[in-house]
């Protein structure tokens, strides 16, 4: 199935609306051609479910209410390997039972999106406050090497880009794509024009085409990407959870199995260029400056407006893209504006800042705030931080 165009959005889908983050993830993933969803209710993500109930019938899709949270993941899979553009979405503790299967997905190269809108505290935990603990979850929660991209919104607006971009990458490269929103963002209303989303020739995942006859679902191709058996097409393919080589079939043989691991890696790396965002502001000169995601990446803009308004050289870098990291932009950001500090704010006990460590390597100090008693960060608190730093 390949998805419509951009162009062809269906009515409720143009125009400017009021829209909750949750809601406008939904409507993303229906303008860029998902057609099915399944999915379990859970704090504080539910309206993501309530708005898929809603509005894909209206466009010919399918929405199912599974028992659980495993079984929402598993029939996402299956509609996804029948030809289908699907999506699921979820909160921390749903997004842990989600994470065998989609070890499953990364293996079997199966395109699909999973919504997680993080919620406070491990367990139960705090499920009406935000909280930003799944930033590690979401790239190393499964298991064994895989590769995954995980998109950050931090807007509403964004919410629906780039839930229209997680449904564009999960096709086209055939990898399980992953939006992380907090629950601030999920919750929050802003107005969106859904009609500025630039128009594309098409969401088209790669099916195979040609000769049946010694068909490889997993062959390698110059981008890496192997076509999909398309079901009833005529083409044979075994598809399964266990290491296989470019035929499907179950393998041990060493060099096969590292092939086959190393080249769903190498596949990111290939289209690094078009799966890579990431927001910069007043970077240029910046003695100090923040990098922070989501609605912390919010109170961090302010915060940098205002320490701006002191004469302070302070500035602002916001990965869109969080898995993969954007590395270079990083380290270029840095190494362009002779920046002495790095001032990681999270709503966590310290994760996205091990990652900037890792990548600047002592480019710059680099030091961690957090906060993790189901409140978001400030401005203040922030702005607060930098001017110690930079004492």
């Amino acid at each position: 199935m390949t998805a419509p165009s951009l162009a062809a959005a269906p009515p409720a889908l143009t125009g400017r609306r009021n829209l909750e983050g949750n809601e406008a993830c939904a409507l993303g993933a229906i303008r860029a051609g998902c057609r099915f969803f399944a999915g379990y209710p859970i704090t504080p993500s539910s309206e993501v479910a309530e708005t898929m109930a809603r509005e894909l019938p209206k466009v010919g899709g399918t929405f199912i209410q599974m028992e659980d949270e495993i079984a929402s993941m598993g029939a996402v899979i299956g509609a996804s390997m029948g030809g289908v553009t699907a999506m699921t979405a979820t909160s921390g503790p749903g997004f842990s039972l989600k994470q065998e299967n989609l070890g499953y997905a990364c293996g079997a190269e199966i395109p699909c999106v999973i919504v997680n809108v993080m919620r406070g505290g491990p367990s139960t935990g705090m499920p009406t406050r935000p909280a930003q603990g799944d930033i590690l979850q979401a790239r190393w929660g499964t298991h064994g090497d895989h590769a995954v991209i995980v998109l950050a919104p931090a807007s509403v607006g964004e919410a629906y880009s780039e839930t229209i971009r997680a449904v564009e990458l999960s096709e086209t490269l055939r990898v399980p794509v992953v939006v992380l929103l907090d629950e601030v963002i999920g919750h929050l209303t802003e107005t969106v024009d859904l009609g500025a989303v630039p128009e594309t020739p098409g969401i088209a995942r790669p099916f195979a085409t040609g000769p049946r006859e010694g068909f490889l679902p997993y062959a390698e191709t110059a981008d890496l990407v192997p076509p999909m058996p398309r079901p009833g097409d005529g083409y044979r393919s075994h598809c399964t959870g266990l290491t296989h080589g470019p035929d499907g079939f179950p393998t041990q043989n060493p060099a096969v199995a590292a092939a086959a691991l190393t080249r769903t890696t190498d596949k990111l790396v290939l289209h690094r260029a078009r799966i890579e965002s990431w927001r910069e502001q007043a970077t240029e000169d910046a003695d100090l400056l923040i990098v922070a995601i989501g609605i912390s990446a919010r109170a961090a803009r302010q915060a940098v407006k205002d320490l701006r308004a002191e004469g302070l050289k302070v500035g602002l870098f916001r990965p869109v893209t969080l898995w993969p990291f954007p590395e270079t932009p990083l380290r270029e950001a840095v190494a362009a504006a002779g920046t002495r500090k790095v001032l990681v704010p999270e709503m966590n006990q310290g994760q996205l800042v091990l990652e900037v460590e890792r990548v600047l390597a002592g480019r710059a100090e680099v030091a961690g705030l957090s906060r993790i008693d189901g409140e978001t960060l400030t401005p203040d608190e922030i702005a607060g931080a930098a001017r110690e730093a930079l004492k």
